[in-house]
């Protein structure tokens, strides 16, 4: 009986402690869907501000205005952080048009990708040549390319459930055909958008030259998905039709901008941080509420919901609105170098950069003794059908934390509509759902409250509930 009895006594404190974590999981949900901010916060990011392209006044815009809502939240500390980030401004808006004929020209919907040099005054004109991939641009050599617009057409895998991997197996072609094409002497580059449905728009994003010479640079534009799909049908038909575009573009000096930053200070070890955040720059077409206003405003309401529900963290939780991340990662790349000069220990850090979307669960990027650890809270979020916890790749922003000892995590929203409205004009207020912005905050919350409570050191439950 002597021996019983401690097994039984061990097995009623892991069951009440359950339930009393299933308990506050429930209050923050139920405080996040009646008494969230997050829709609120960005409507006005979205709506009074609108798109945050780096180094813009809008830019500068929503720095002051998520400052002044963090100081109204009562944190110990809010404050921003000194980044130099690049200025690339659009200009004019782009036109392009195919020619079949003298004369006789269809226009088709482009954007410049973000980074891109403009073209010659007037515009480029010239034949088309299309290809997939990089290995089939290189297989044709200069004397094939050179003179020629060259057209990446290469679709995300439409077969792939997870849609942020269609969207890694394409990406490299907006991200580098200009480089590679001006190596063989083409005089402009167009890009399938990185878009999983058929539509007019066209979708920016960030492309690079590398180190390639200035001589050497060629404009860069993205096509919408249907008019790739017509320009390559009247390829098939007819090799010798032309493609026209014009883009004013412009990269300019860099200029100072900032993270923003607020922590509530741990109450047992305030030396060790629990990060969440997101990128408070987008992309200029629309007004950035998926990418990534949508995880800026979830990061704030964490704090928010956790001294809304009287949780006093052990450990300092710290949300950063990082600057830059869509054409540089210049935000992410100072705060880790500020952190790792101040030896700053983030045990934890969780981004949200996927958008919106219902939260379905969380990639963590750490070993496979703390992933145990962390797996074993899934069911308590079996009760918000989020069930997925997967080992994997966190967050952009996040990464340069990461550590062999620390975790780095990122939100999993429902990923089927994100590359719908990602780097688009259709990336606006109206395709947020306000509940489903709310449950991906309440979500953030609650793993941001265990993880606090029970550390990420692989060790027994009977250690943790003695601490």
């Amino acid at each position: 009986m002597k021996q019983i009895l401690p097994i039984l006594f061990f097995l009623l404190t892991i069951n009440i402690s359950a339930q009393t974590d299933a308990e506050t999981l429930k209050t923050i949900y139920s405080t996040s869907l009646t008494n969230g901010k997050s829709y609120e916060w960005l409507d006005y990011l979205s709506n009074q501000i609108g798109g945050r392209l780096s180094g813009s006044l809008n830019a500068e815009k929503a720095v002051n205005y998520t400052k002044e809502q963090l100081e109204t939240l009562g944190l110990d500390k809010v404050w921003l952080q000194p980044v130099m980030i690049p200025k690339w401004v659009r200009g004019n808006k782009e036109y392009a048009f195919i020619e079949s004929a003298s004369g006789i020209t269809t226009t088709v919907n482009i954007c410049a990708l973000g980074g891109s040099i403009a073209t010659p005054i007037g515009g480029v004109k010239a034949s088309v040549i299309e290809v997939k991939s990089m290995d089939e641009l290189k297989m044709l050599g200069k004397d094939k390319v050179s003179g020629k617009i060259v057209f990446f057409n290469r679709p995300m895998q439409a077969d792939l459930i997870q849609t942020f991997e269609a969207y890694g197996g394409c990406v490299d072609q907006r991200y580098a055909g200009a480089m590679e094409a001006g190596k063989l002497g083409a005089v402009g580059v167009i890009v399938r958008s990185m878009n999983l449905r058929l539509d007019d728009l066209p979708h920016t994003g960030s492309m690079s030259y590398g180190d390639l010479p200035n001589s050497q640079r060629i404009p860069s534009a993205a096509i919408s998905t249907n008019d790739a799909e017509k320009l390559s049908s009247m390829l098939a038909m007819d090799k010798s039709i032309k493609l026209f575009f014009n883009q004013t573009c412009q990269q300019l000096k860099d200029v100072q901008s900032y993270n923003v930053i607020g922590e509530i200070t741990g109450t047992e070890f305030p030396n060790e941080y629990i990060l969440v955040g997101g990128h408070l720059d987008s992309w200029d077409l629309g007004d950035g509420s998926h990418d990534d206003g949508a995880g800026c405003v979830q990061s704030m309401d964490v704090l928010r919901l956790l001294k809304e529900t009287g949780i006093k963290p052990k450990r300092t939780i710290r949300v950063v609105l990082f600057m830059n991340e869509e054409n540089g990662l210049r935000g992410a790349t100072k705060y880790a170098e500020v952190a790792k000069q101040k030896g700053e220990n983030h045990i934890f850090s969780l981004e949200s950069d996927a958008g919106g979307f219902t939260p379905r669960g969380f990639q963590f990027d750490c070993d496979d003794a703390v992933f145990a650890k962390i797996e074993s809270w899934k069911a308590l979020f079996k009760p918000y059908l989020i069930h997925y916890f997967e080992k994997g790749g966190s967050g952009a922003d996040v990464a340069p934390l990461k550590t062999d000892g620390n975790v780095c995590a990122g939100l999993r929203p429902d990923s089927q509509r994100y590359f719908d409205h990602h780097h688009a004009a259709n990336d606006t207020f109206d395709a947020v759902n306000k509940r489903e912005l709310e449950l991906g905050a309440a979500t953030m919350t609650s793993l941001v409250y265990l993880i606090d409570k029970y550390g990420i050191s692989p060790i027994s439950n009977a250690n943790e509930l003695k601490n």
